[in-house]
């Protein structure tokens, strides 16, 4: 959820003036709160299972993809935190193929990761925090072994968002336990048409505008007042920039936090345990489109695993951008800013409170 590919070709967006710095799409605000939306659907998910049938729960089964994480990287990763603390690489892909292809997502080929978020639920399980890597930083890409077996070389100042497309989920994984230090205890993708599915599966989400909002980029098209929006409006609500503000990301992230308000107070009110055909609509329409590690690849490994986070609010999980400052040579591109970054990856390798200095990113996008 965090930032959108719209219909313009990457790199050719026009923002404000920012003192001569376009700003760089890796601003902080969208990926967060589609993070959110991520994990909501995953917790969404795992309620599921238990409430269906055998028959139902192997069709649900058989839905989701997994990724051998650990075969595809070997035993050059970080040990795993001292204490019962979890870290999950959550990704939120943007592939523009199949039931994506009409959701005004953009013409770019292939997939990439347009959301990525580290969320860290620390010793004890009753919070959470997510972390945001913004698309644009610039990073040491390591080598990778690809899914067909062949291998990618390692380079330097690579986007983040591409690493996916070039070498797949595992790089991506590798990558981001190689700048940072912290091992991925599990992985979890969704695309774009699960969210989609997963708004129209509860029958929509209502909002409430205060003035008209017209964005073509998005496809979004909504007078003043309040609307209930169905998967394709909702996925253009949260990825609208256009429309509103002066049409850079800052200008969405209002509209991604009061979707997702309304989103958590519609799944509460709705009795989905109460519903078993509901909420097999839900699991089905997540589950076609959910890949995780192959530690939870599973109806009932998903729900061991969420069950040791029932003490975890999805609607109070804290939200942090990775600090990053603007890059020297590309101003319209971001590295990671220090000493923030190495005391926020500090904090979360030792399942510490992260300190409020190691929130705090001189690039903000404003």
């Amino acid at each position: 959820m965090t930032h959108s590919a719209t219909t313009e070709p990457r790199g050719a967006r026009k923002a404000p003036s920012t003192g001569g710095r376009r700003r760089p799409r890796g601003g902080k605000g969208p990926r967060r709160r589609w993070g959110r939306i991520v994990l909501l659907s995953v917790l969404v998910l795992v309620l599921a299972a238990g409430g269906v049938g055998y028959w139902l729960y192997r069709d649900l089964d058989n839905n989701i993809k997994g990724v051998d994480i650990d075969k595809a990287i070997g035993d050059d990763r970080p040990q795993k935190l001292p204490t019962s603390g979890q870290n999950i690489l959550i990704l939120g892909s943007d592939s523009r193929a199949g039931a994506n292809a009409a959701l005004h997502t953009g013409n770019v080929s292939g997939a990439r990761s347009d959301t990525a978020l580290v969320m860290h639920i620390p010793e004890g399980r009753k919070k959470a925090v997510a972390i945001s890597i913004p698309r644009d930083t610039l990073v040491t890409r390591p080598q990778c072994t690809k899914a067909d077996g062949s291998q990618v070389a390692s380079a330097r100042r690579v986007m983040f968002n591409s690493i996916y497309s070039q070498a797949g989920p595992a790089c991506v994984v590798k990558t981001i336990e190689q700048i940072s230090g912290v091992r991925m205890d599990h992985y979890v993708e969704i695309d774009f048409a699960g969210f989609k599915g997963l708004v129209d599966a509860i029958g929509g989400v209502s909002v409430t505008v205060d003035r008209d909002i017209h964005d073509s980029s998005s496809g979004l098209d909504l007078a003043a007042g309040t609307h209930r929006l169905d998967g394709t409006q909702a996925l253009q609500f949260v990825r609208t920039r256009h429309g509103i503000g002066d049409g850079s990301d800052l200008g969405r992230i209002g509209l991604q936090q009061q979707f997702m308000i309304a989103l958590l107070s519609e799944i509460k009110k709705q009795d989905l345990l109460g519903s078993p055909a509901k909420t097999y609509r839900i699991a089905d329409e997540l589950t076609a489109a959910l890949t995780t590690d192959s530690e939870l690849a599973s109806l009932s490994k998903l729900a061991e695993f969420g069950r040791s986070l029932n003490g975890v609010d999805p609607s109070t999980m804290e939200t942090i951008m990775l600090p990053v400052a603007y890059d020297k040579v590309d101003p319209n591109r971001v590295v990671a800013a220090e000493p923030q970054a190495t005391q926020l990856w500090k904090a979360i390798r030792s399942d510490d409170t992260i300190p409020e200095s190691a929130k705090k990113s001189p690039a903000t996008g404003g």
